[in-house]
C-alpha cells in the first residue's frame, strides 16, 4: 500500500514539475518574441523550435553525453540550413566554417563586435537558449526559486514597451497569468513538502490547482477591466521614431540618422551616427567602388529620378549594362560577395564593367537608374551570395583631356537639368573655379580639388544643417555650412559641372571597406563592407570615353583606375607623373572628424607599428575595472598573502617582535573564521578551545611560547624553526 502511495506521489510530483517548467518556457518565449521587431533578425521561429528542444531534452534528464549530442547536432544542423550552401559536413563545409571562425576570433581579439558574422552571432544565441534550458531547470524544477526570473521578465517587457515600437501590453497580461499560476504551484509544492502533508486528497490537482488557476484569471479579468491613469511621462517612442526617419527637421536644426543605404534620396542633409554593422563580404582581387545606381533629377533638396523604373530580364545573368566605351583598356578580375544577413538591398551591388553575375535568383536591369534589381520567384528579394566576372576600367588621363566630341542630345537633356530656383551664384563659383582650364577633365579635376580645408570646407557626420524651405540644398554648403558629408560634396559637384553645361549624375553604393583577410599568392584579400561604408560620388560624361568617376568628398580617394601614357602624351609635365602615382587619401586634419570610410577601413595604430597613447573611455574603464578586480582579489586574499609575508620574514629575522606579530595574524584569520577569542577568556582557555576545535596542539604550544616570549622578550633560532613550522601547520587547517 505504501508502494503504491510513493508512486502515486512521484507522478504527482513530476506532473507538477512538468508544468513549472512549462510556465518556464513560456516566460523564456515572451524573451524571444520581441526580437523580430526590434532587432533585424527576420525570422524566430528557428530559435524556438531550438528551445523546445532543448527543454525537452533537459526536462527528461538523459544522460550528458546523450543531452550534449542531441543539441550539438540539432545546432549545427540549423547553422547549416540558415548559413550554409555547401554539402553538410563536406571539405568545403569546413573550410568555410573555419574561414567564419578565423573571421570572427580575429573581430573577438581585436573587440571589433561590429565584425562579428551573423552566423557567428547566431551559434552564440543557440548556444546561449541551450544554457537557459538548463539554468531554468535549475530555477523552476529544482529548486522551485522563480520570482527572480519572473521580475527580470516584466522588467524587460516595460522597457522595451517604453523605449522600442515594440507593443507590450498583451506579452505583460500573458507574463502575469503564466507567473502568477507558477508561483502559485511553486509555493503550494514546497509547503507541501516542507509540511511532510500525505493526505493524499490534499495533493489532487483539482482541490487547489484550480482555485489558484481561478484567482488568477479573476485577478486578470478586473485588473483589464479597472479604469486606469494616463501615462504620467510623455512617450518617447514617437521622438526616437522621429529622429531615427529624419521627421521634422527643416528647421534647420539637423536630425539624426543611421548612416547606411537607402533608398530615399529626395531630403538630404542633417546628421547621422556612424553604424559598423557589416553588410557584406567581398573576394576581390583589387579594391573599387561597390555600385548601386544613379539618379539624375536635382530638386534643390536631394535627388529623384525622372523616369519610373522599367526593369528588364537579363538573360543568363548576362548583364546589358556599359559605362564606357571600348576604347577604355580593362582588366579581366572576378569578384564574390557573401551578404552578412542583416540587409535588406533587393539589387545587385556590382562593380564598374560588370559583364556576367552567377546569383541564386533572377536579375533585372533598369537602364535608367543602372539598378539591377535581383528578385526570387518573381518577387524581389536579398540574394545572400553571388559571384560576378567584371572588365575592371583604367582611365587615361590625356585622352580624357583631349577628347573634344559632341555629346548625345539626350545625356544632355537628362545630366544637365538643374532647378529653376538654383541660386545663380552656383554657377558663378563654378565658372570661377575653372576659369583657366581649357578641357572638361581639367575642369572636373578643379572643382573635384575644390572641397578642401583651405577653401573652408569641413567633413563631418554631427551638427550638419538641413536646408530651411526657402534654401537650396548645394547653395547652402557652398556658402554658408561648408560642413557635411558624402552627399554635399558629390551633389555639389554635380550640380556645379551642370552649369557648366558637362553632364554629370549623382551615384551610390559602397566604397571598398577594409580587409578583413589578406590574400597570399594568387588568393584574393577578403573586404569586410559595412553600413559606414554607404558612399555617393559623381560621374561626369566623356564622348569617347563614357562616364568617368570622381571622388569630391574630402579625406577619400578615388577608387577607380587612372594612367597616363607618358609615350604618347609630348605635353606631360611633373604633375602629370604625380598623378600618375598610387594614390593616397588625403590625410584628415587633426581638428576634423574622420569620415566613415576612415574610420571603417583605418588599421589601428599599433598594428601599423606606431604607438598610440590615446585613452578613452573604454580604456579607463578598463584599467578601472582591472584595478578594482586586483583590490578585490587582493582583499578577499589578503590573510593568505599575509601569512606568506610573515612566514618570509621570520625564516630571515626569528625575533621576538615577528613571533608577536605572527601570533596576533593568526589570531585575525581565527576570528574571520567565527573562532574569536571572548573577552573573559584567557588565552590558555582560547588555545585549549581552538586545539578541540581542530583535533590538535598547536595552539596551546604557540601560546606557552608567546607567554614566555612576552615574559622575556627573546626567541633562540632553535625555537624559531620548531614555531614556524607550528604556525603554518594551524594555518593551513583553520583556512582549508
Amino acid at each position: 500500500m505504501m508502494n503504491i502511495m510513493q508512486k502515486d506521489q512521484n507522478k504527482t510530483s513530476l506532473f507538477f514539475s512538468a508544468i513549472l517548467y512549462m510556465a518556464g518556457f513560456f516566460l523564456f518565449l515572451e524573451w524571444l518574441y520581441p526580437l523580430e521587431q526590434i532587432t533585424d533578425t527576420s525570422s524566430i521561429t528557428v530559435f524556438i523550435l531550438f528551445a523546445v528542444l532543448c527543454f525537452v531534452i533537459t526536462f527528461l534528464q538523459i544522460p550528458w553525453w546523450a543531452s550534449f549530442l542531441l543539441k550539438g547536432s540539432a545546432l549545427l544542423i540549423l547553422v547549416n540550413v540558415l548559413f550554409f550552401t555547401e554539402r553538410f559536413l563536406s571539405g568545403t563545409w569546413f573550410d568555410e566554417l573555419l574561414m567564419e571562425m578565423a573571421l570572427n576570433a580575429d573581430a573577438l581579439f581585436s573587440m571589433q563586435w561590429y565584425y562579428l558574422t551573423p552566423m557567428f552571432r547566431s551559434v552564440l544565441f543557440l548556444i546561449l537558449i541551450w544554457l537557459m534550458s538548463y539554468l531554468l531547470h535549475y530555477w523552476f524544477v529544482m529548486m522551485k526559486q522563480i520570482f527572480v526570473f519572473v521580475l527580470l521578465t516584466f522588467f524587460y517587457l516595460a522597457i522595451l514597451d517604453t523605449f522600442t515600437v515594440y507593443d507590450g501590453d498583451v506579452a505583460i497580461v500573458r507574463t502575469f497569468v503564466i507567473s502568477f499560476l507558477a508561483l502559485g504551484i511553486a509555493n503550494l509544492m514546497k509547503e507541501l513538502d516542507k509540511e511532510s502533508i500525505h493526505f493524499s486528497w490534499l495533493r489532487q490537482m483539482r482541490v487547489w490547482l484550480l482555485p489558484v488557476v481561478a484567482i488568477v484569471l479573476l485577478a486578470s479579468l478586473f485588473g483589464f477591466a479597472a479604469p486606469k491613469f494616463d501615462p504620467q511621462w510623455p512617450d518617447p517612442v514617437p521622438f526616437i521614431q522621429s529622429a531615427a526617419e529624419n521627421a521634422g527637421g527643416s528647421a534647420g536644426g539637423g536630425t539624426v540618422q543611421k548612416v547606411g543605404y537607402g533608398e530615399d534620396d529626395s531630403q538630404l542633409g542633417g546628421s547621422f551616427v556612424q553604424d559598423n554593422t557589416p553588410v557584406f563580404q567581398a573576394t576581390v582581387e583589387k579594391e573599387h567602388y561597390w555600385r548601386i545606381e544613379t539618379k539624375d533629377v536635382y530638386t534643390g533638396k536631394g535627388w529623384e529620378m525622372s523616369e519610373e523604373p522599367d526593369y528588364e530580364l537579363q538573360d543568363g545573368g548576362e548583364i546589358a549594362l556599359q559605362t564606357f566605351t571600348d576604347q577604355v583598356e580593362t582588366e579581366e578580375l572576378e569578384a564574390s560577395l557573401t551578404f552578412q544577413g542583416n540587409t535588406e538591398i533587393e539589387k545587385l551591388i556590382y562593380p564598374y564593367g560588370v559583364d556576367q553575375v552567377s546569383a541564386g535568383g533572377d536579375l533585372l536591369l533598369d537602364d535608367y537608374a543602372e539598378a539591377i534589381q535581383t528578385q526570387q520567384e518573381g518577387e524581389p528579394a536579398v540574394l545572400t551570395n553571388y559571384s560576378i566576372s567584371y572588365d575592371h576600367p583604367s582611365y587615361e588621363r590625356n585622352s580624357l583631356r583631349e577628347e573634344n566630341g559632341e555629346d548625345p542630345e539626350e545625356i544632355m537633356e537628362r545630366f544637365t537639368q538643374l532647378p529653376d530656383e538654383l541660386p545663380e551664384r552656383v554657377g558663378e563659383l563654378a565658372e570661377e573655379i575653372t576659369e583657366l582650364d581649357d578641357n572638361r577633365y581639367d575642369m572636373a579635376k578643379s572643382i573635384e580639388n575644390y572641397f578642401s580645408q583651405s577653401n573652408g570646407f569641413t567633413y563631418q557626420t554631427t551638427d550638419v544643417p538641413v536646408p530651411q524651405e526657402d534654401e537650396d540644398y548645394v547653395d547652402q554648403f557652398l556658402f554658408d555650412s561648408k560642413v557635411g558629408y558624402c552627399d554635399n560634396f558629390s551633389s555639389s559637384m554635380v550640380v556645379m559641372l551642370r552649369t557648366l553645361d558637362i553632364p554629370a549624375r549623382w551615384v551610390k553604393g559602397f566604397t571598398s571597406g577594409e580587409v578583413m583577410v589578406t590574400g597570399t599568392g594568387d588568393e584574393p584579400d577578403v573586404y569586410q563592407v559595412t553600413n559606414a561604408n554607404a558612399h555617393s560620388w559623381v560621374e561626369v560624361y566623356f564622348p569617347q570615353t563614357g562616364w568617368v568617376p570622381f571622388e569630391p568628398t574630402q579625406g577619400f580617394s578615388n577608387l577607380s583606375d587612372f594612367h597616363t601614357d607618358i609615350e604618347e602624351s609630348s605635353d606631360w609635365n611633373e604633375d602629370d607623373l604625380l598623378e600618375a602615382e598610387e594614390r593616397a587619401p588625403e590625410p584628415p586634419e587633426a581638428d576634423t572628424e574622420e569620415p566613415e570610410e576612415e574610420v571603417a577601413s583605418a588599421p589601428a595604430d599599433n598594428q601599423t607599428g606606431g604607438f598610440n597613447l590615446e585613452l578613452n573611455w573604454t580604456h579607463i574603464s578598463i584599467i578601472t575595472a582591472v584595478v578594482l578586480l586586483l583590490g578585490f582579489v587582493g582583499y578577499k586574499t589578503r590573510f593568505r598573502w599575509q601569512a606568506y609575508l610573515l612566514a618570509k620574514r621570520f625564516n630571515s629575522k626569528p625575533d621576538a617582535k615577528t613571533y608577536q606579530d605572527a601570533y596576533h595574524h593568526l589570531m585575525r584569520i581565527l576570528a574571520h573564521q567565527g573562532l574569536k577569542k571572548d573577552p573573559d577568556q584567557t588565552l590558555r582557555e582560547y588555545a585549549k578551545r581552538i586545539d578541540d576545535r581542530f583535533a590538535t596542539d598547536n595552539m596551546g604550544r604557540l601560546t606557552n611560547h608567546f607567554e614566555h616570549i612576552l615574559y622575556r622578550d627573546e626567541l633562540n633560532s632553535e625555537q624559531a624553526s620548531e614555531l614556524t613550522q607550528l604556525w603554518k601547520d594551524l594555518i593551513k587547517r583553520v583556512m582549508g
